[in-house]
Formats: C-alpha cells, structure tokens, sequence
C-alpha cells in the first residue's frame, strides 16, 4: 500500500491567518510553521538578499504617511517586507540616495523584496489552507 501523505493543514481559517501573519512578519516563517523547511529558507534569503542590497544601494524607504498614491503604493510594497522594513526605519539613518542610479535601484530592490514577499505570504496561507500542496 502507498503511504499516506501527512498533511499538515487543518483547513483552518484561524491557522491560515497565524501562518499568514508570522510569514508576512519574518519572511519565510509560514513555510517554516508548515514544515516546509526549504521553502522558508529560500523565501528568507530571496527576501533578505532584496532587502539588504537595496538598503546599501541607498534606496528610498517610503515612510507611513505617504503624500500622493505613488507614495501609498511605494509603502505598501516595502512595508510587505516585514522586519526588514522595520529594521529599515533604525538603519537607514543616511537618507536615500536617489540622485545616481544606484538609489533607484535600491528603492526597487526594497520595493521588490515586500512585494516578494507577500506573494510568499500568500502562498503559505493557501498551503494552510489546503488549497496548495
């Protein structure tokens, strides 16, 4: 007889939302809560590779009072990086730097990473749902 896979979901709504929250929170750790060993630590050094190089580029980290739509959009995506975001706020004391390229590039590296990550999020919470193996 063929083994009976584990399944790890309960199809539930509760459970999805925790997996949700703590994969948005630390990238990965939805997966990690899921057991999927593998898929939490490529999600966390995809992430944490797009965060760090686009904070030592220098990229702009839009704050939490965003002036036009443009700015609610750019905080969304980089808020979507979780601690990494909000590490962000203590270490990137110099300003951006988006008078050169390289801090253009940085503000869609950050801007990458959260958006990287909620598609992550999102994922994990299918999965605790059951809606995805």
């Amino acid at each position: 007889m063929p083994e009976a896979k584990h399944k790890i979901a309960n199809d539930s709504p509760a459970l999805a939302g925790v997996v949700a929250v703590a994969g948005w929170l630390v990238p990965g750790l939805g997966h990690l809560l899921l057991r999927k060993w593998g898929r939490a630590v490529v999600y966390f050094l995809a992430v944490g590779t797009l965060a760090v190089v686009g904070l030592a580029l220098r990229g702009n980290i839009f704050p939490a009072s965003p002036d036009d739509a443009f700015g609610l959009l750019g905080f969304l995506a980089d808020v979507g990086a979780g601690v990494f975001y909000f590490v962000s706020r203590f270490v990137h004391n110099g300003g951006p730097d988006v008078s050169r390229a390289a801090g253009d590039y940085g503000t869609r590296f950050f801007a990458t990473a959260g958006v990287l990550n909620l598609l992550c999020v999102l994922e994990a919470h299918e999965i605790a749902r059951g809606r995805k193996a």
